[in-house]
């Protein structure tokens, strides 16, 4: 197999559109990471993204038949404008499906190439359904972005091109996986040519199918796909993909979020250019797999897959990037309401920056404050933080990782609901995001029960986040427990959340 695939490999038609593209040493990164980190940089093609690789090759192999008809493709983004580019090129009509979730800046840069977009569905997997409706229906036919030898073998290009272009060869190349054409491509030239190089696969813990399938030595299907990495967001490895993952590929490392975010800061510190989510997914993964493995002066590659990011998405990354990093803790303080109290913790926490500080008065006798503060990269420097605190005899409760603090409660802080506030009870909502969702919201929410508390801000991120206080007495519980499976939407009860409590009940 892997001698089929270095015969397409060596012979894909790429470079009618696609560059050769850089392979740039992360100075700042790899001194901090004590290795040399190399970034191939696929974000500066002319669509953006490395998927123009795949695209341009398989339209190249298509019979003069299959051309007259049209393409068509499901996609989050990146192989659409890949495809519509390819199409324009040689003069195909080109259909692309996408999900309604999809960033608006990959909607119209499909569009300025010159393809017919239907937006369908909140993921790739809803997407893809349509786009085979209308092969069905048009004869259109059908470019898949990931699951294809053509396909595979043009994004293996990007291998060739790493292997001549390092003089040492590298100890790790971490690579993105979505549907997994891309991992697959440069794991088939890669295993051919270097076999003793590492193939690591990088995933967001929200679309981990790859890493699931290898723990169960078959492809699954994940029930939930989150699309904040909207480039990566695919329920299932390809059946193509898999055949060459499953045997080729050393590791998979999943990455939070917040540690993509944290990735996306890093890249941009090092290039000043800035990924898409997808596109520093390997970076992250790099960071966890050296903090993992204490390895030290390797040659690593990552993979900068993409930048087709949303501007206003922008905000989310750099909120939560310092968080993603561990470079900031938010913390619930309690301190003495009297004058002097904030400056004496103020001094307590000595050059650390204060990110952050939320206050308003609810008590006579004690304040509580919202607080973020910036801490050093070393080990330990979080807990050094909480124990000092705590020696000078603060109450404090570290509520970085909660999700209601990150996103609801540090816009909220402003003092606790009054006694004629019963039977409230909290919950936290997600729902893809798009023009309308909240008044949608809304309308599913009803006017069953009273709202006590409502928070939503649009972060740039996929999905809404929504945290709701609901009156609710006891003998209403299993009736509102009935309406929720009826909403449809995700949800956490966050009644008894410390932030909650400590800022808002």
């Amino acid at each position: 197999m892997l001698n089929d695939y270095l015969k397409r490999i060596l012979a894909a038609q790429v470079y009618d559109v696609a560059q050769e593209t850089p392979l740039h040493q992360a100075t700042f990164l790899s001194e901090r990471l004590g290795n040399q980190i190399w970034l191939k940089r696929e974000d500066k093609q002319p669509v953006y993204s490395f998927k123009i690789r795949g695209a341009y090759n398989k339209v190249m192999q298509l019979t003069d038949e299959e051309k007259a008809c049209g393409v068509i493709a499901a996609s989050a983004g990146n192989h659409a404008q890949g495809l519509a580019l390819a199409a324009q090129k040689l003069g195909i009509k080109a259909v692309i499906v996408m999900p309604r979730t999809t960033p608006d800046i990959k909607v119209r840069s499909v569009k300025s190439w010159g393809a017919r977009v239907i937006l369908h569905g909140d993921a790739f997997d809803d997407a893809f359904v349509h786009s085979q409706k209308l092969v069905e229906e048009k004869g259109y036919t059908y470019i898949h972005p990931y699951d294809d030898p053509d396909t595979i073998a043009g994004q293996g290009t990007i291998a060739v091109e790493i292997l001549k272009q390092m003089s040492d060869q590298p100890y790790a190349v971490f690579i993105p996986v979505g549907g997994g054409g891309l991992i697959a491509g440069m794991a088939a030239y890669i295993k051919s040519i270097a076999p003793d190089v590492k193939v690591i696969g990088v995933e967001s813990t929200e679309s981990a199918c790859l890493a699931a399938a290898m723990k169960a030595g078959k492809r699954v299907k994940l029930a939930e796909v989150g699309i904040f990495a909207d480039g990566v967001a695919v329920a299932q490895i390809g059946q193509h993909t898999w055949k060459v993952c499953k045997d080729h590929v050393d590791d998979v490392i999943t990455c939070t979020p917040d540690e993509i975010c944290a990735a996306i800061k890093d890249t941009f510190d090092d290039t000043r250019a800035i990924s898409e989510p997808s596109g520093a997914l390997a970076v992250a993964g790099i960071k966890k797999y050296i903090e993992r493995e204490q390895c030290t002066d390797k040659h690593l590659v990552a993979i900068l897959s993409g930048a087709n990011v949303n501007f206003d998405r922008l905000r989310y990354i750099s909120e939560v990037a310092e968080i993603g990093e561990g470079r900031e803790i938010i913390l619930a303080v309690s301190i003495p309401e009297e004058p002097g109290s904030f400056q004496r913790f103020c001094s307590l926490l000595g050059r650390r920056p204060i990110t952050e500080f939320n206050y308003r008065y609810s008590r006579a006798d004690q304040a509580q404050i919202y607080v973020g503060v910036k801490v050093g990269p070393e080990a330990g420097a979080r807990e050094a933080l909480l124990q000092e605190l705590r020696d000078d005899n603060y109450n404090v409760l570290d509520i970085t990782d909660d999700e209601i603090a990150k996103y609801h409660v540090r816009h909220m802080v402003g003092g606790h609901a009054p006694d004629i506030v019963t039977d409230e009870r909290v919950y936290r909502f997600e729902y893809p995001e798009r023009p309308g969702a909240l008044l949608n919201f809304l309308r599913k929410l009803g006017k069953r029960f009273n709202i006590s508390l409502f928070h939503y801000r649009n972060h740039g991120a996929a999905y809404g986040r929504v945290l709701v206080g609901l009156q609710i007495p006891d003998d209403k519980r299993a009736q509102f427990q009935g309406y929720l499976e009826e909403l449809g939407y995700r949800y956490w009860d966050e009644t008894d959340n410390a932030a909650y409590r400590s800022f808002l009940r």
